[in-house]
C-alpha cells in the first residue's frame, strides 16, 4: 500500500514537471527568449507564507548555511526539473524488488 502511494505521488510529480515544461515552452515561444519558472516562484505562488516559515525553521534548527545551500541549489532551479527529479526518485523508491533467482534472501 505504501509503495503504491509513493509511486502515485512520483507519477503526479513527473506529470507536474511535464506541465511546467510545457508552460515554460509556451512562454518562451511567445516571448522569443528562454523563460524558466523557478521553484521559488512556484512556491511563492502556491503558499508564500510557508516559504518564510520553512526558512525560519531551517535557519533556527540547522543553521543559516543549510538554508543558503537549499536556496541556491534547489529553489533557484527550474520547477520542471525539480518536480521531474523528485518524481523519478519517488518512482524508483516505490518499485518492487526483483526476486532473486537461485539465491536465498536472508
Amino acid at each position: 500500500m505504501i509503495r503504491f502511494v509513493v509511486r502515485f505521488l512520483g507519477l503526479l510529480l513527473l506529470a507536474l514537471g511535464f506541465i511546467f515544461l510545457i508552460y515554460d515552452g509556451i512562454r518562451s515561444i511567445s516571448d522569443g527568449g528562454v523563460l524558466l519558472t523557478s521553484t521559488s516562484d512556484v512556491w511563492n505562488a502556491v503558499h508564500d507564507r510557508s516559504l518564510s516559515t520553512a526558512q525560519a525553521f531551517i535557519e533556527q534548527h540547522a543553521g543559516a548555511d543549510l538554508w543558503q545551500l537549499i536556496a541556491t541549489l534547489i529553489l533557484a532551479q527550474p520547477a520542471a526539473a525539480v518536480a521531474a527529479v523528485l518524481g523519478i526518485l519517488l518512482i524508483v523508491a516505490g518499485r518492487k524488488k526483483k526476486p532473486l533467482i537461485g539465491y536465498v534472501r536472508e
